[in-house]
């Protein structure tokens, strides 16, 4: 992580916000506890940013990004399905564990945006689940995966991954990869024919 002397002051407004957010909850944050956490005076915050809001679309749509640039290469390589879903977990198991603050905010928070900004954001998120639908279509037309219900093995999927920022300690024993590799292991070999 980079330390906070070498980032911008906005920078530092995202991040400790996001740290709020994900402790207390975006609607319980308000300006006055940011400006507390960062040490300076409410109204000096609007010289770096406009609104709560614009923070949490800030961190909501970065991490959109970083998930939808995770699958890059990924559907077009000349590799199996099996391998092109390992590949895309382990994408976005990297996307989480770099910023875990962030992605608990992404994964709880979102719902709090207004709605424009919110209905653009599900979009984008339907998108990206949708990408990995596809990956499972690819398997069982290609008789790699069972025939099976692909909302089902999707949303089994996205659970399973998307439990990790309550739960996984960078400081543990399992780094991010061998994490992403065994998830994939479970959930991959639940899909496989026999």
């Amino acid at each position: 992580m980079v330390g906070v002397e070498n980032i911008s002051r906005k920078e530092q407004v995202i991040r400790t916000a996001a740290e709020l957010f994900k402790d207390k909850g975006y609607v319980a944050t308000s300006m006055r506890d940011l400006a507390q956490a960062l040490g300076i005076e409410a109204a000096s915050l609007y010289s770096h940013i406009k609104s709560k809001e614009e923070i949490l679309q800030s961190l909501c749509f970065e991490m959109a990004e970083l998930f939808r640039d995770s699958l890059s290469g990924v559907e077009e390589a000349d590799i199996s399905f099996s391998e092109k879903l390992r590949k895309g977990i382990l994408g976005h198991i990297e996307v989480m564990a770099k910023d875990l603050t962030a992605s608990a905010v992404f994964m709880n928070e979102h719902r709090h945006l207004s709605a424009d900004h919110l209905k653009r954001f599900l979009l984008l998120r339907i998108n990206y689940i949708n990408r990995f639908k596809k990956i499972i279509e690819g398997g069982i037309s290609a008789g790699e995966f069972r025939p099976l219900d692909t909302k089902l093995a999707v949303m089994t999927l996205f659970s399973s991954l998307n439990w990790m920022p309550n739960w996984y300690d960078p400081s543990g024993i399992i780094n991010p990869i061998e994490l992403g590799n065994q998830l994939a292991d479970m959930l991959i070999e639940g899909l496989k024919t026999k």
